[in-house]
């Protein structure tokens, strides 16, 4: 996701291109501990990779604020298949990478082990944001998935955020993998949300209606000075600042690949799905945001294992129904893109399975430490 020249708007032909990017933690592989050793990781990965330009395929892990975090991503991506393959090849090389430097990665949303505040990776921009936030950036400890999905026009893409806002507290419910900080089971399935909505330019965002508007709501925000930039517009879902894509920030990184596959199917369906809405003049759902925080709290405090806040109705329903109902919302598009039946296999999945949280509190169970959810985190954290 990081070379602009490779992402154009959209022509509207066939499926919109979307792709992923992923931040995963370096720990101990056996006592869980984050380690900051992203510098040396990414070096590693970076003299795999070979230098010169790269034309196809995911690219080279690079360090984020952290020092104990990576990010990884793919390039855009046309199918399916090809965006799964690039994600299993992005976390096969970052492993790799780790374990020349004795380290495992893993695709955990929090920490669950205590240790002391992470390390802010050497960087003049980072200073920067220390310095303005103070604790907030010690404790802001977390992995997230975003999700680029294809434009044709920010117009087009303006319209898309405005109505895709109903659908993506259930993203983050079936995305939820941070149920421990610390040391800690918070009794929540994604701990990370919550961490993330005290930055104060987070959460949903407010109907803008046209460009003029969304540009004048993130020029406000940046008069302000609480963000540095626009990169710090840390909207649910955004008009990405870097490319022609609306960015799905909502969502915790995944243990399992095919759930981070998953999400990004279902986010692109939402784009399309909107897209073909705003194209023939319907109206976005007027929902306010203080409703979409509550229903983002619902889904972060019991993913899919508890009742989430229905689109249609804003009122608690069964998980597994809200996520029926979003899986008919975008089924045409899920129908064109040809991943309809991959779909609906994954939500049953998830269903039956549960979430990153779900796997992560089974894996602790009769286990007084914490070691064990460490060792499988890493273990499912890689495919084979």
């Amino acid at each position: 996701m990081r070379n602009q020249q490779r992402w154009v708007y959209h022509r509207g032909e066939g499926p919109r291109t979307f792709g992923v990017e992923e931040e995963l933690l370096l720990v101990d592989p056996e006592t869980g501990h984050p380690q900051p050793l992203a510098g040396t990781v990414t070096e590693i990965a970076a003299w795999h990779a070979g230098a010169g330009p790269r034309t196809e395929g995911p690219e080279p892990a690079k360090p984020e604020l952290y020092a104990e975090q990576l990010e990884i991503g793919t390039a855009p991506c046309t199918t399916t298949p090809q965006l799964a393959d690039q994600l299993r090849r992005a976390r096969l090389a970052a492993s790799a990478a780790a374990a020349e430097a004795g380290v495992a990665v893993a695709a955990l949303a929090t920490a669950p082990v205590d240790f002391g505040p992470p390390l802010l990776t050497p960087d003049d921009r980072y200073r920067r944001i220390q310095d303005r936030y103070a604790h907030l950036v010690d404790e802001e400890f977390a992995c997230a998935c975003h999700v680029h999905v294809h434009l044709t026009s920010p117009e087009e893409g303006v319209g898309v955020l405005d109505r895709i806002r109903p659908w993506l507290a259930p993203l983050l419910a079936l995305s939820a993998n941070s149920p421990y900080f610390q040391g800690v089971d918070t009794g929540y399935a994604s701990w990370r949300h919550q961490l993330w909505q005290r930055w104060p330019m987070s959460g949903p965002s407010e109907l803008y209606g046209d460009v003029a508007a969304y540009e004048r709501t993130t020029s406000e925000m940046l008069a302000s000075e609480v963000p540095l930039d626009g990169h710090m517009v840390y909207f649910d879902a955004r008009l990405s600042p870097s490319y022609p894509t609306v960015e799905i920030r909502v969502g915790d990184v995944c243990l399992d690949v095919e759930d981070t596959v998953l999400l990004a199917v279902l986010s692109r369906a939402l784009v399309e799905t909107a897209a073909r809405e705003w194209r023939r003049g319907g109206l976005p759902d007027p929902v306010s945001t203080v409703v979409l925080r509550l229903a983002a709290w619902r889904a972060s405090r019991y993913g899919l294992g508890g009742e989430l806040l229905d689109p249609r109705s804003w009122r608690p329903a069964p998980a597994g129904e809200v996520l029926f109902a979003l899986l008919g919302h975008v089924r045409p598009a899920l129908e064109d893109a040809g991943d309809r039946e991959r779909a609906e296999a994954g939500v049953e999945r998830l269903l039956a399975r549960g979430t990153g949280a779900d796997l992560q509190r089974a894996a602790h169970a009769g286990d007084p430490s914490l070691a064990s959810v460490i060792v499988e985190a890493v273990r499912r954290t890689t495919p084979a």
